[in-house]
């Protein structure tokens, strides 16, 4: 009985930390585990994992939501790929969308690299009725570069800068 107890009181604190974390309402978020996705949507999370991992891995949580934002609102453009991984994967000519695509990387870090799959769940679950902190950002780069872009800021998070096309463009 105490441990059936204990086991509840843990699930209501975990979801009381993801309503507080990511601007849930206890009505609208739906929980899943990484084992309950069918073997596409894993791929699907995976992509995204990883791609959260080299873009914003070492990013405030807020930072890891962003990137995986943008990525979901890529997938809802029609000028975009209509599957997670496609976009992560996209090329334009031969210039990687995500640079660290084209470079061949290899996961590091793996606790890093579960905080981030754990972000991509949650986003990938989640992601319609999540409020959106890019203002629906399509695309972003670190504060360290100046790409001259001819885009609307949207929203600085973390290390990133983000964009969206310009309203009539």
């Amino acid at each position: 009985m105490h441990k059936r107890l204990y086991s509840l009181a843990a699930i209501f604190l975990i979801s009381a930390i993801l309503i507080l974390c990511t601007g849930f309402s206890k009505e609208r978020i739906i929980g899943v585990t990484y084992t309950q996705l069918t073997p596409e949507a894993k791929t699907q999370v995976d992509c995204l994992a990883e791609n959260i991992y080299y873009e914003a891995g070492y990013e405030p949580r807020d930072g890891k939501i962003a990137v995986a934002m943008v990525t979901l609102n890529r997938v809802q453009d029609p000028q975009f790929p209509k599957d997670i991984c496609s976009v992560v994967k996209q090329k334009v000519k031969s210039t990687c969308q995500f640079s660290w695509f084209c470079e061949h990387k290899t996961i590091q870090n793996n606790s890093v690299y579960m905080q981030a799959r754990e972000v991509a769940l949650l986003v990938y679950a989640n992601y319609e009725k999540m409020h959106d902190m890019t203002s629906g950002a399509l695309f972003y780069h670190a504060d360290y570069v100046n790409p001259r872009w001819k885009l609307e800021r949207t929203a600085v998070i973390g290390r990133h800068i983000f964009y969206k096309q310009r309203d009539g463009i």
